[in-house]
This record gives structure tokens, sequence and C-alpha cells, in this order.
């Protein structure tokens, strides 16, 4: 029997006006309709006519303000992302829809009932992104002076999971009735309690909303640290992450799949997705002067502060055309590891200025910019995605609504014509598009 040929998944990453700190400066963006409905309805729309596995939203719970640069020169504000996608689900009909919720300043209880809320509405097309927050800034938002540190949050990240996935699976399929003739509505006997008790959380359930049409939400996740891996290796069914080279994307998708071996996990049961931004020109030339252009927009006081905040130490002080300080050790950093390794390691294998390594930040984040023609942005895809290093990708258009209309327009149909990506969803649920198998429900412990 022939083995069905791997499909390409993509993601659609939504960040505020563009990925580019700058973009919101650039005439093609359109900055005064970040709480306009229609701006985020068109992106949605041409995401889910290009076939998109889903849409991403990423979300901080503060304002950065240890260097007032981000407030002076970048766009702080952002929407609610459930909030958002719940708007969403009566514009689109099939592309799955995925919101960032932190485990550290939330409640299982309450975020369960929202993510099966989100997928009852959306007829199956939910994911959370499950993250831990990285800022002291967040904490002092909820009655906090300090960020939980690195190993009670993934701990407390853990168990956050379990409560949630219990309380999806509090209700039986077939729990619910509606016979009017009986005036039986549900089954008492297929409704559970979860009864947990744990380090961080003392959770009775059951919900009070019943199972959702993919069973659970789709589980993403984002940390490339080894408890993050392990998280992932756990829990995740998607991984999103930032690598530079194919090389250290080929060995992290190793890892990660080798860890999955720990947990009776397939491989194929979590699909890894690293972050590329594409800046996509109709000539080499054109590409490369689109990203000199938004390059020359950055304000260089919020591209330090960027970069900074990226490694934990306060670089206001140092010639942006000097080499990189010396930086605190990895051990001693609680929020963002992995991201702060990344960077350095950019700094470190090209020997980049303070300057040139803030270019990188400003831009893709510490995530991978491919700048060319549609043709080799393809390629590029096809390399990662052929060489094992990836199952597809989260695209993160430079500048917004144009970055995801050049992509959708110029590389989808190259990706379509090499056989690498969907020409029409086959599946009703971000659970199909994805290949994930729906989970059958735990019993737990009855009424």
């Amino acid at each position: 029997m022939t083995a069905k040929p791997r499909s390409m998944h993509l993601g659609a990453f939504l960040f505020q006006v563009g990925h580019h700190v700058a973009a919101w400066r650039s005439p093609h963006s359109k900055t005064e309709q970040i709480f306009d409905f229609d701006f985020y309805k068109q992106f949605a729309q041409t995401a889910e006519r290009a076939k998109f596995d889903m849409i991403f939203l990423a979300d901080t719970l503060a304002i950065p303000r240890k260097h007032d640069a981000y407030l002076k020169h970048a766009v702080t504000i952002r929407p609610e992302p459930l909030t958002l996608l719940s708007m969403l689900t009566g514009v689109t009909e099939r592309i799955g829809l995925a919101a960032t919720v932190s485990t550290t300043y939330h409640e299982p209880y309450n975020l369960a009932r929202e993510f099966a809320t989100l997928d009852h509405l959306s007829g199956g097309r939910s994911a959370w992104n499950v993250v831990t927050s990285s800022r002291d800034e967040e904490a002092r938002n909820f009655s906090r002076e300090k960020h939980l540190d690195h190993g009670p949050r993934y701990a407390r990240a853990r168990e956050f999971v379990q409560v949630a996935s219990k309380l999806w699976d509090s209700w039986q399929d077939d729990a619910v009735v509606i016979d009017t003739n009986t005036g039986l509505y549900a089954d008492p006997s297929k409704v559970q309690r979860i009864d947990h008790k744990g380090e961080f959380f003392s959770v009775r359930g059951p919900l009070n909303v019943h199972r959702p049409p993919q069973g659970r939400p789709v589980i993403i996740q984002a940390g490339s640290s080894d408890t993050g891996i392990s998280l992932a290796a756990e829990t995740a069914e998607v991984v999103f992450t930032a690598w530079q080279t194919l090389e250290e994307a080929q060995s992290y998708y190793r890892k990660i799949k080798e860890r999955m071996k720990h947990f009776d996990r397939a491989p194929e049961s979590l699909k890894v997705m690293p972050g590329i931004l594409p800046i996509i020109g109709a000539t080499e030339k054109e590409a490369r002067e689109k990203e000199q252009h938004l390059q020359e927009l950055v304000v260089p006081e919020v591209g330090l502060a960027m970069l900074s905040a990226s490694l934990n130490t306060d670089l206001s002080g140092y010639s942006l055309d000097g080499p990189l300080p010396d930086l605190p050790q990895l051990e001693d950093i609680n929020g963002g590891k992995s991201r702060f390794k990344l960077v350095s390691d950019i700094a470190k294998r090209d020997g980049l200025t303070l300057r040139q390594l803030m270019y990188r930040v400003t831009g893709a984040r510490g995530h991978r910019t491919i700048t060319g023609m549609p043709e080799y942005i393809a390629a590029e895809l096809e390399s990662w995605f052929e060489g094992q290093a990836c199952d597809g990708f989260n695209i993160m258009p430079p500048y917004l609504p144009g970055g995801l209309d050049d992509f959708a327009q110029t590389v989808i149909p190259i990706l379509q014509e090499k056989g690498l990506f969907r020409t029409a969803y086959t599946g009703s649920t971000l659970r199909d598009h994805l290949g994930l198998e729906r989970p059958a429900a735990r019993q737990t412990v009855q009424l």
C-alpha cells in the first residue's frame, strides 16, 4: 500500500498591523483600523481562501513599560483573542481559530468553558496556544510583584492543561439527549465530576458546557527550552518554533519527536511549525527594497528596547555599531529562555553589531526572514519541509493586509502546484486540517 504523501500545514499569524515593528508606519498598512472588525474579517477570509489550516493570535497581558520607547514608537494595543475569534466564527466557515491564553494568569475552569464555547460556535475549529507568560509587567497586573519562576511556571502549565482536558471530557459525547417527549435533557450517568486536587488547582467540575465538537480544542505550545520541549512532547498537538538554520530546525524536530516516546505518543500526533517572515517582491531587487524600507522606518530607540527585552539586558548605554556586550547566563533568565538563547546565538554565530542584531529582532522577532521572489520563498519552505525540519510553517506577514495578500496570491499557488499544499479543505474541523485524531472522552467521577 502506497503511503499518503505528507502535506504542508500553514498558519496565518495575525499580529497587530504586521510583524515588523515599523509596519504601522508603512503606507501598506492600515494602522487606523486596528480595532476595526472589517480589518480582521479581511485577514481571516483571505487566509481561508488560501486554504490555511488556521489563523493564529498571539497575546500578552501588559504594555512593556521598562522602556518607554515601546509606547512612543510601537503599536502596543491589541484585541483580546477569544473575543475577536468568536466574532470571526460568523464570517468564516473552515479555517481554524487559534488563541493565545496564559496558564499563569487564568484559571482552568473559565478557560475550558471559553474554548469549549468557541469550538461549538465555530463547528470545531478552535485551538489554544498554551503560554506561561514571561514578564514581571504581567505579574503586576495580577496582584503579584514578580513573575513565577521558570520551574513552577511550567509545572503549573502542565497541571493546567490536565485540568482543562478533564473538564472537556466531563461530558460524554452522547450525554445531551434533548427528548422533549420524556422531558429528558441530559443523561446524568454521562456527566461526571473531575474532582481534581493537585499542587496548583482544586476543581470539582463538571464543566457547564457539553463536550466540544473536536472533543478537545487543538493544543498548541511555543516553548523551545528543555522544559518547554517536555511540556510540548507530553501535551501539545502543534508546536510553534523559531529557528534560523536548517540544521537547528532539524535537530529540534528530531529531539521533540524522540521526546514524545517518553509519553507514549506517536510522532505524527504533533505538528512542528516554525515561524517565517516572508518579504516578497516581483524581483529580488524589489524584495530587498521592501525590506530596506521597513528597516529605515525603525526608530532606533524602540529597536534597542526590543533587543534589550529579548536579551534581558539594558543595552541603552552601548554603541549601536559596537559588538554585543556580556550577557547573563541562561540559567539566570526567568522569562523567555528560548528567545534569549536564540537571539544571543544569532549574534555570536554571525558576528553582528547591536544595530545589525536589532534589525533581526525588529522584523521577524527572532524568527527566520526569507526575502526574495515567490519562487525562492516557496523553494526554501519546500527544503525545510522535505528535509524533516518541520511539518509546516506559521507565516508572519511583515505588514497587513498586503503582506498576507502577497503570500496568498504568489507563494501558495506555487506550493499547490508542487503538490505540497492543499487546493481545497477536505474536512470541517481544525483537527481534520491537521490530520489529528479526535480524542475519546476519558471517564472521570460519577455525579
